[in-house]
């Protein structure tokens, strides 16, 4: 043990403990080629600026870094060698201190976070507009997938939030949730369909004879999970995966489908929405996921706040 502290001390003898208070002094009587000037402008003394230089000239081996002139200095070629790296050294922090502050302020910054594909009909497209509008320095970076896949993404450090839904099975309760809404369901069934005239909810039962058309060959985990819970298992007659398509289908005769809340806007004119009777709570809800034991970013927080702001918006 003795050896490999030994070793490490070596490693970090050529180091020099240098304060940034001296870098900034440094750059100060650099830049005015005067040591009365530089105080001036740090409203300090003369002898406090000299006494700065010297301590930097210490902790550096010793050698000066300036040329004394009867009329104010001038930089050695120790001071030439230094200055570059100062500039550095000051230009990372002064960098730090004010992504940092962007960071405190949700004025900058960086927002990872996915959502599901439904979401992004209305509730996201919404609630990112409006936090651009707020916070345009901060960098965006969004993702798409199933909940389970943006929770896992999420749970790596990948995202920082995750708009997800309660579809799929995926375990929620390892993250911490910011409830959105809760999503009711519509069934999607030909403009000409009879039960088009249907004032107020209908029953899902209703369509346990009905040919389906859906994302899954099987219901569960689907949103056709519903049917089950309503005591029937669905006839599948068609498996298509992208809505608008699924839309034809239903506009063409061949099957009823199952439509969230959130793309009902998008529904095309030859497709008749019916609203399911919710059977004791809602058909699924919807969150903003964040990983359970890491601090939300004042960023993070604020696009949480628009996407509440935008599901607030949205036609029940």
């Amino acid at each position: 043990m003795a050896a490999m502290r030994d070793e490490h001390d070596d490693g970090q003898a050529g180091v020099p403990g240098l304060s940034t208070v001296w870098l900034r002094v440094f750059l100060e009587v650099a830049r005015h080629g005067s040591f009365t000037v530089a105080a001036r402008v740090l409203g300090w003394t003369q002898s406090a600026v000299s006494r700065q230089i010297s301590s930097l000239e210490s902790a550096l081996g010793g050698s000066p870094l300036f040329d004394r002139l009867p009329r104010g200095v001038r930089l050695t070629d120790a001071g030439r060698v230094l200055l570059p790296h100062a500039e550095a050294v000051t230009g990372s922090l002064h960098t730090a201190a004010r992504e940092l502050a962007d960071l405190r302020e949700a004025s900058g910054g960086r927002l990872r976070f996915g959502a599901f594909a439904t979401a992004d009909a209305a509730l996201v497209p919404q609630a990112l507009a409006a936090f651009r509008a707020r916070h345009s320095r901060v960098r965006v970076h969004r993702e798409e997938g199933l909940s389970p896949e943006l929770l896992d993404r999420l749970a790596v450090g990948r995202l920082d939030l995750a708009v997800v839904s309660t579809t799929g099975g995926a375990r929620l309760d390892p993250y911490e949730l910011h409830h959105l809404l809760d999503e009711p369901l519509y069934v999607a069934v030909p403009a000409g369909h009879p039960l088009t005239g249907t004032t107020g909810p209908v029953e899902l039962a209703r369509f346990a004879d009905a040919e389906w058309v859906s994302g899954s060959r099987r219901p569960e985990g689907t949103l056709l999970d519903a049917a089950l819970r309503a005591g029937f298992r669905p006839r599948i007659a068609h498996v298509v995966a992208e809505w608008t398509a699924k839309q034809g289908y239903v506009a063409a005769g061949l099957g009823v489908a199952l439509v969230p809340a959130l793309a009902a806007a998008s529904v095309r004119t030859d497709v008749a929405l019916l609203r399911v009777r919710d059977a004791g709570a809602p058909a699924r809800a919807v969150y903003a996921a964040a990983a359970r034991g890491r601090s939300l970013t004042p960023v993070a927080r604020a696009f949480v706040a628009a996407l509440r702001e935008s599901a607030a918006t949205l036609p029940a």
